[in-house]
């Protein structure tokens, strides 16, 4: 399963791991290695009309306004979320 939210669409991000080695010269310099800094997702459950929707969405999306409101249902979810999910990689 691919690590994309699906309300608001962020990804991993490319990054640098950089260790820090304490030794003299250029020659010994720090290793720089590739990784993917993840986006922190959880699995949230909403109540539509009908049925429960599983979704994976990051957790700034969580504490927004417009996402609490349609989990509170004050405001009906987007057609947009209700759609299966595919990830074009």
């Amino acid at each position: 399963m691919a690590k994309i939210c699906q309300v608001s669409g962020k990804r991993g991000n490319n990054a640098k791991h950089i260790r820090n080695q304490h030794s003299q010269g250029w020659k010994y310099k720090a290793p720089h290695k590739n990784r993917v800094q993840s986006p922190n997702l959880q699995i949230v459950r909403l109540k539509t009309p009908n049925g429960v929707v599983r979704l994976k969405v990051a957790t700034s999306v969580i504490k927004s306004e417009a996402f609490n409101m349609v989990a509170c249902g004050l405001r009906p979810v987007p057609k947009a979320w209700l759609v299966k999910p595919t990830y074009n990689l």
